[in-house]
Formats: structure tokens, C-alpha cells, sequence
């Protein structure tokens, strides 16, 4: 989807740029290759994108404008129903908003509007992230032990925190689809509390 929208906006210098927060850049490679975009697309093996934007799940969508100023913050957007049965979330709607905001149809977030709706980090928010780069760096260096100590602790400053939670898996050689993370889905929506938050007028 992503590919077609990208060749369908072209010519109105719109550009997809899509990042895969992956363990290893061999981790996202038979996905790309698979896809064969066109358009660039980038692998954050150290969680930079999660930090600068606070994103704390995937698919997270940000639409930037010319300018570099983000007119739309993080957003759940997907590329197809594939997952509507569990998120109860389509896709048409947030693609039919690009479609628009790219055309001239429709204007992004303006900038006060845009601050209103971007989720700032908290301090333990922050702390969350210092323990997740703590563990990512141990992890790299053998240290598995310690890497697991500061994962969790990671977790549980910043449980709502999916790029942290499900992100550790694959680096812990937890599969981030198996039964850990469903047990760790379960408990968090049995809970009440959503896995994904759309901003409100995208909701499918």
C-alpha cells in the first residue's frame, strides 16, 4: 500500500519514508527486499525515531511538511485491514486524510494544535528509554544478564510503552508474535487500556 501511495503522490513531491525499528539491519532486510520500494527506507537498530517522537508503538505515522514542521503527530496508520480483527482499526480513513493533506484538500494540524496533540515524554518516560539504551548497549556486548535487568526495569517505568516492551523482545530472543508478548497483550487490554491510541479523527 505503501509503495502505491507513494507512486499515486509523487508527482506532488510527496515522499513515503518508512523506518523499521529492527534488532539488526538483517532482521529487516527479506522484509524490504520483499516489498522492493522505491521510496527510502531506514533501519533504527538503536531506537533513535522512538526517542526524538516519542513513539511508543508501530505503525506510528508523522506527517511532515515541506518546512520540516510536523503537521500531524504520531498516529496509528496502517497500510491494509490485515489486523482490523484485533485493533478494530481500518485503514481507509488515515490514507484518504494523507491523500487529502497532500492534494491541498485539507490542512495539517496547525502548529498549536499539533503541540495539543503530541504526547510529551514524562521523566519516567525518559528514564525508560535511558534503561532501554542501557540494556540494548549490554545486550550488544555479551552482557545478557544485565541486559535483562534493565529490560525489564525499562517495561515497568514505562509499561504502555510497546517500541520498549514487544522492541526488547527479538533482542532477548523472545519471539515478539509468541505467547509472551499475547500474555503481555492480554494482561494490558484486559486491563482497559488500548494498544493503540488514534488521534481522534482517524478513528476507523
Amino acid at each position: 500500500m505503501w509503495q502505491a501511495l507513494h507512486e499515486e503522490l509523487r508527482d506532488r513531491n510527496f515522499v513515503v519514508i518508512a523506518v523499521a525499528l529492527d534488532k539488526s539491519a538483517e532482521d529487516a532486510r527479506p522484509w524490504i527486499e520483499k516489498a522492493a520500494p522505491t521510496y527510502p527506507v531506514l533501519i533504527d537498530t538503536q531506537h533513535v525515531l522512538p526517542d526524538l517522537y516519542n513513539i511508543v508503538n508501530v505503525p506510528t505515522a508523522l506527517w511532515i511538511d515541506e518546512r520540516g514542521r510536523i503537521v500531524r503527530p504520531n498516529d496509528v496508520v496502517f497500510g491494509t485491514d490485515t489486523f482490523k480483527h484485533i485493533t478494530n482499526l481500518e485503514s481507509a480513513k488515515p490514507l484518504a486524510a494523507v491523500r487529502a493533506w497532500v492534494r491541498g484538500e485539507t490542512a495539517g494540524f496547525a502548529p498549536a494544535e499539533t503541540r495539543a496533540l503530541q504526547t510529551l515524554p514524562t521523566a519516567l518516560d525518559q528514564q525508560a528509554r535511558a534503561e532501554f539504551g542501557l540494556a540494548e548497549w549490554l545486550a550488544r556486548h555479551g552482557k545478557r544478564d544485565a541486559a535483562e535487568r534493565h529490560f525489564v526495569r525499562a517495561g515497568e517505568l514505562a509499561p504502555h510503552d510497546f517500541t520498549i516492551r514487544r522492541g526488547s523482545m527479538p533482542i532477548r530472543g523472545i519471539d515478539p508474535m509468541g505467547p509472551q508478548f499475547r500474555e503481555m497483550l492480554q494482561t494490558w487490554v484486559g486491563g482497559g487500556r488500548p494498544y493503540y491510541r488514534p488521534l481522534p479523527d482517524t478513528r476507523g
